[in-house]
């Protein structure tokens, strides 16, 4: 085990391409990650391979390189922008003298320190315990009863068997939590379908300016920050548009390119108020040179949670640094798909409230009731 300093951690942060395009804004985006978690970045490695190493990720060149400049940088820790496994992490860690983090470990170490509602807390701790089982191969070799020997034979059970109960149990209980969460979440929503109230959810890439879009339109105080994962708990408020139905806006967990399963899987129950939402504004930072990319990630976990069918409009939003007009975008055949406007400085978001009251105009028939999807657990 080692320990994190008291001060802080000094990140050394790797980057390997595989093939795949976008490295740099990969790159950019760990830095982003690691700056989140709290930690220094002192320096980073590159390269290129065809496929990931089985027993080190990086190969033996590479992981020696990795192991020079973490001398050179005094890095506390290295973080590795893909998912390792249990072995890879071991292997590295044993080479290189530190702790080893890998993309999907640093995500969830944010989204502990971004927790704050009970229900956030549970969230966090199912996902980590489910990605503690699956990295729980090699722990406590000195008690394997492979050895056996005096004092070491026991009742025939393994260190690493009896965490792999205990942590199914704890799953177990915090599954049953959540599933009394998720209740009250279906309750709470066939409420506001016999009320004839529409929800309209926010969703799209961390850090696309969903909360600050949420403030300006319903004069509410959520946290907003320019930092990744800044808002976890799902907020909802009314907000009023002139001429349309009564709607309720719900801010969302922001998405992000590899969004961990165990996530998607632990946030089914906040993840639901977009797949049951009447309409999604899709917030996309307009200012982005890989705005597309993040786009096409959150529609994929969006299809991941079943709420891939539900009405979407595009937001383009930070327009004042992407130096675009706010306006209205329809396509051919005059339908509206996506509004241009600032969150910051409120330019465009009269026309954001016009186009929901053509979504949704004070005239128009009920909702009709809609069975929500049902997501994995």
């Amino acid at each position: 085990m080692f320990e994190r300093p008291d001060g802080g951690d000094r990140a050394l942060l790797v980057a390997l391409d595989f093939g795949g395009a976008g490295t740099a804004e990969r790159l950019a985006e760990l830095r982003a990650l690691a700056l989140s978690a709290g930690a220094t970045v002192v320096g980073t490695v590159t390269g290129r391979r065809q496929r990931p190493d089985p027993a080190t990720f990086a190969g033996k060149g590479k992981v020696q390189e990795i192991g020079a400049r973490r001398t050179e940088t005094n890095a506390d820790v290295v973080i590795v922008d893909h998912p390792l496994s249990g072995a890879q992490q071991r292997n590295l860690e044993r080479e290189l003298e530190c702790r080893v983090v890998d993309r999907t470990s640093l995500i969830l170490d944010i989204f502990a320190l971004r927790a704050r509602s009970a229900e956030g807390k549970l969230q966090v701790e199912l996902a980590q315990v489910r990605h503690q089982l699956t990295r729980l191969v090699g722990g406590w070799t000195h008690l394997e009863r492979q050895k056996g020997g005096i004092g070491l034979r026991g009742p025939g059970e393994t260190q690493l068997e009896t965490d792999r109960r205990l942590l199914g149990r704890r799953v177990k209980v915090l599954n049953e939590r959540l599933s009394h969460v998720e209740r009250q979440r279906a309750t709470q929503g066939r409420t506001r379908r016999r009320a004839a109230v529409r929800t309209v959810a926010l969703v799209g890439y961390t850090n696309a300016g969903k909360s600050t879009l949420f403030n300006r339109l319903t004069g509410a105080r959520a946290y907003a920050a320019d930092q990744l994962f800044a808002t976890l708990d799902t907020t909802l408020r009314r907000v009023h548009v002139p001429g349309a139905e009564t709607i309720v806006l719900s801010d969302t967990v922001g998405f992000i390119r590899d969004l961990p399963h165990d996530l998607v899987a632990a946030f089914r129950a906040t993840l639901s108020e977009a797949a049951e939402a009447d309409l999604l504004l899709h917030v996309i930072d307009a200012s982005h040179p890989g705005r597309d990319d993040q786009a096409t990630a959150v529609d994929e976990v969006l299809e991941e949670i079943g709420a891939e069918r539900v009405p979407q409009i595009r937001v383009f939003n930070k327009i004042d640094a992407a130096d675009l007009e706010p306006g209205i975008e329809r396509d051919e055949s005059g339908i509206l798909r996506g509004v241009r406007l600032s969150a910051m400085t409120g330019a465009g978001c009269t026309a954001l409230r016009d186009a929901l009251a053509e979504r949704f105009p004070a005239d128009a028939p009920p909702p009709e009731p809609r069975v929500a999807p049902l997501l994995d657990a």
